[in-house]
């Protein structure tokens, strides 16, 4: 259910009603918080009535919106196949219905223009498994939002590499599909004064296990970047985050950068006053983490596209401030797969999924962007060379 109409900065109370009679919540045992923002308030009664409270609007006049997504998986035919629990079972597609990372996949762009994006970045896992027919699809669903290098961007993510195996039989066609013969697969971008940087976070050998990385070639790039315009506002997304708090799984290196380099990189943001968002996938989870060596960096964790919720983030600029707000794909057929696999892990996704707490979907922060040119003001701009990247 969508409400709309409401008024920032208010308080408002509910009840949920199923047939007229009171719907329980759902207790949350496995994450700390409360993904719905209800709370009792001294009401004494476990069906209601609940209250949240609408945020503020970033201060000043809107810049651009950008839509933040990960985890296609196009390809991919089981959801909820968790590394490191081997009980619970996947949950596929009925027969006769297209493949649900298709229907996902289409749903965003379209919700993504119908909200109002003007960019959209997408942080890796493209593909299932990195096949030639599979990236094709994601950048034909992906070219529906507009042109590649222009309207959008995307990094790679683990399922995006290639493996021994695959790659001398496909080749890296991540790479060949989406960057310049001979360049990164890591860039900068400017979008008239905000500065994007996409980082390859599985820029290493392997299966897609194991913790992200990037090359040393990389890391230096990224560095040195950063510090030629220290007070620039600028955008970081990746595949994978930088940390990973309060996951009620198993918390494996996998989940994450690599602990060196993750530790760098916060090094870096802290000396960039400019850097106020990093956006990443791979946990398939709504999460906000501040830390208190970069606390003007927003960590950012979005759930996937292809799965329960199924949607994006979408990041609205004011001169004043910035707002992030969490969206789910509300096209018919989008809505019935995300009530299917909402069901996955013995049907406690939704507990890790969607995010333990408002704020970790909804969010606003005050700080000065009046150097960003509003987006109908930005020119048109192109690829960049290896050259220029490095």
């Amino acid at each position: 259910m969508e409400l709309t109409g409401l008024e920032p900065g208010q308080t408002y109370y509910y009840q949920a009603r199923s047939r007229g009679s009171a719907a329980t919540p759902t207790p949350l045992h496995l994450v700390k918080g409360n993904a719905v923002g209800t709370s009792l308030h001294g009401f004494g009664s476990r069906s209601g009535p609940y209250s949240f409270t609408t945020p503020q609007p970033p201060p000043g006049r809107h810049l651009l919106s950008i839509a933040l997504c990960n985890d296609l998986h196009l390809g991919e035919t089981t959801a909820g196949l968790v590394t490191g629990l081997p009980l619970p079972r996947g949950i596929s597609q009925p027969p006769g219905l297209a493949p649900y990372p298709q229907i996902m996949g289409r749903a965003l762009v379209e919700e993504a223009r119908r909200r109002g994006a003007h960019h959209l970045l997408a942080a890796g896992d493209l593909s299932a498994g990195g096949a030639p027919r599979d990236l094709r699809e994601a950048k034909r669903l992906l070219d529906g939002f507009g042109t590649h290098g222009q309207d959008y961007f995307v990094v790679r993510g683990n399922h995006d590499r290639p493996t021994a195996r695959t790659r001398r039989e496909w080749g890296d066609r991540f790479q060949d599909g989406f960057f310049a013969v001979g360049s990164p697969a890591y860039f900068a971008r400017e979008l008239g004064g905000l500065r994007i940087v996409g980082l390859d976070t599985y820029e290493k050998r392997g299966n897609g296990a194991g913790p992200g990385g990037l090359s040393p070639d990389q890391l230096a790039w990224l560095c040195a970047r950063l510090r030629q315009d220290r007070d620039q506002p600028t955008l970081v997304f990746g595949h994978h985050p930088l940390t990973v708090r309060h996951s009620p799984f198993p918390v494996t290196g996998g989940q994450r950068l690599d602990r060196r380099q993750a530790r760098a990189i916060l090094d870096a943001y802290a000396s960039t006053p400019g850097v106020f968002l990093h956006h990443a996938g791979h946990t398939h989870r709504n999460k906000r983490t501040v830390l208190a060596q970069a606390p003007h960096v927003t960590l950012q964790e979005v759930g996937a596209v292809k799965e329960y919720p199924g949607g994006f983030s979408l990041l609205r600029i004011h001169t004043g401030g910035f707002a992030l707000n969490y969206y789910k794909s509300s096209s018919l057929p989008a809505r019935e797969w995300g009530e299917r696999s909402r069901r996955v892990v013995a049907g406690l996704w939704p507990q890790y999924a969607f995010g333990p707490s408002v704020r970790d979907r909804n969010s606003v922060v005050v700080r000065d962007f009046s150097g960003v040119t509003p987006w109908r003001s930005v020119p048109a701009f192109g690829r960049i060379s290896e050259k220029r990247a490095r």
